[in-house]
């Protein structure tokens, strides 16, 4: 023994060594892998989160704006159709409708004037002095006298301020006439330049000539950039969006969402930095490459333990294995004990049959003449029936003795559930007594006959009702045992009012050779051949225990078919 310990102790440098390598390299190495693995996954799905939010917010704008657009076109449609090309061209009447829609609508129309198909301006309601202008030249106006309805870019024109106008163009005796409204810039600038997200997200306008159609919140390059591509692309459906992420002349990485507008006249464009869009990737990847690290140095930690402790936890794996081996040896002894129990009880059964047909025959002598007559007959008579009694009685026990010692008989027999626990509460009712433990019986009448083996559900039902008066030897108690039919299945339930068994050591009492007894008293067996015999039947066996309140095992016998 000493010299095992000096070999351990020799070779205890290398054992740590190996261990600890061994543990760094199988923990870290998959760590890294798998860290690696998920910090690309989480990557590239949060790059398709971003593109995806920064498209449905282009989206969204986009038809806020072309709601817009179709909101003030939509108004001055309804004015072109309620009054008509003499009533507005009273300019009193036409001041009147502007007072009208900027009190609905705010400022943002500016100004509304009536232009016959000369191009002069006939009425004009606004801030500015523009009656009687001609905008026959104008590209807004020549467009207006071939479309019905017209959304112009936005320009400086005559006021030399940058707006816009839509156009609504109407029949008065067989000549076109248009009604015109300014949009105000600002209210429109305002309703793009909204489009903002972290610190460099912007959004502007372009047309198809690049010329910027509100004003950004940073310095556009238009020529430069993806926006002409933009403008290039066929898109399959009028709410398909573009994203690009590109590098600008500085050497600054930017994402470019891009949506048509104003049935593709029009390109809405949103503009950030790639930087500041994946900020919180950035600070996640930190995170993770703190946690690493942190992990890293948990291992080494671990290993060192682990590597440290191996050589305790050997021993006390060899401590347990001992105990096992005495476990082991107890079970023998059980087992000799039964066999001895079964040989004792059969030679004691033949001396006590022989006694009982005796005091039968000396009965038989008392009804003689002879004996009739004395003085001691009814004492003979009383003394003989008692023998009878308590030889039946032996003969009982010895009886009952013999079908427990014979455990390993599985033949298969009709047994009467309730006939057989009846007999086990008999059995058991002596060692109960002693303990102070009472034992009641409620079972259910006319249960069916089950084909099983009798001796192995016996030996379920003694092993539960021994550890029910084990758990109670000290302290007395109760045990409640019941019998019913559950659906395809006979329940017998087994409850003590014992200690109960700790949450910790419910998922381990099946296990073989598990027990809370002390050596010599318990083998850890019992309950994992119950589990064993129930799995057998294709029955069940469940337990259920509170502290302090008791125990209730539940053993489920399945019915077999007539």
């Amino acid at each position: 023994m000493d010299k095992s310990k000096e070999t351990r102790t020799a070779d205890y440098p290398a054992f740590f060594k190996k261990r600890f390598f061994t543990v760094i390299i199988f923990s870290i190495t998959p760590m890294i892998l798998v860290s690696g693995i998920i910090l690309y996954q989480f990557k590239m799905s949060y790059h398709e989160k971003v593109h995806a939010h920064l498209a449905e917010l282009v989206l969204k704008h986009k038809q806020n704006v072309d709601s817009f657009l179709a909101e003030k076109l939509g108004d001055i449609r309804v004015l072109a159709r309620t009054f008509g090309f003499e009533e507005l061209s009273d300019e009193s009447f036409l001041r009147d409708r502007l007072e009208t829609l900027q009190r609905g609508y705010g400022p943002v129309f500016v100004d509304l004037g009536v232009i016959n198909s000369q191009g002069l301006q006939v009425a004009y309601a606004g801030p500015f002095k523009l009656g009687n202008v001609l905008y026959s030249t104008a590209s807004w106006f020549e467009n207006a006298m071939k479309n019905e309805y017209v959304i112009s870019d936005v320009f400086l024109g005559l006021r030399g301020l940058p707006h816009f106008i839509v156009t609504v163009r109407d029949n008065w005796k067989g000549e076109s006439w248009v009604i015109r409204a300014t949009i105000d810039f600002v209210a429109f600038n305002n309703l793009v330049g909204n489009i903002r997200v972290g610190e460099t997200g912007f959004a502007f306008i372009l047309n198809r000539e690049g010329e910027l159609q509100t004003k950004p919140l940073f310095d556009v390059i238009p020529d430069k950039g993806p926006y002409l591509e933009f403008m290039k692309t066929k898109l399959k459906e009028k709410d398909d969006v573009q994203i690009v992420e590109r590098r600008d002349e500085f050497g600054n990485k930017n994402i470019y969402v891009a949506a048509f507008l104003k049935g593709g006249d029009w390109l809405l464009v949103y503009q950030q930095r790639a930087s500041d869009a994946f900020s919180d990737f950035r600070r996640a990847l930190k995170i993770a490459f703190a946690i690493i690290i942190l992990g890293g140095i948990a291992i080494v930690n671990m290993a060192y333990v682990f590597s440290t402790r191996m050589a305790g936890h050997v021993a006390r794996m060899e401590k347990e294995k001992k105990m096992m081996d005495e476990q082991m040896i107890e079970t023998g002894k059980l087992a000799s004990v039964g066999e001895l129990a079964a040989g004792i009880a059969h030679e004691i059964n033949n001396p006590v049959a022989i006694m009982v047909e005796e005091a039968g025959w000396i009965e038989d002598l008392l009804e003689e003449e002879d004996f009739k007559e004395g003085e001691n007959l009814d004492e003979f008579q009383r003394a003989l029936k008692q023998i009878r009694t308590q030889g039946k009685r032996c003969k009982d026990i010895t009886f009952k003795l013999l079908s427990f010692a014979r455990k390993t008989d599985s033949r298969i027999q009709e047994v009467d559930i309730n006939d057989m626990l009846e007999e086990l509460v008999a059995i058991s009712a002596q060692r109960a007594k002693y303990s102070n433990v009472t034992i009641n019986s409620n079972f259910q009448n006319d249960l069916p006959f089950i084909r099983v083996s009798q001796s192995e559900l016996q030996q379920v039902f003694l092993n539960l009702i021994n550890n029910s008066l084990d758990a109670m030897e000290k302290t007395g108690g109760t045990i409640d045992i019941a019998s019913k039919v559950e659906g395809d299945f006979i329940v017998v339930g087994v409850a003590d009012t014992g200690p109960g068994i700790p949450k910790a050591n419910l998922n381990r009492i099946f296990d073989p050779f598990f027990t809370t007894k002390q050596v010599g008293k318990g083998t850890g067996l019992g309950l994992s051949i119950c589990y064993g015999i129930m799995k057998k039947l294709g029955g069940e066996i469940e337990v259920r225990s509170t502290m302090d309140v008791g125990t209730t095992f539940r053993v489920f016998i399945p019915l077999t078919e007539e």
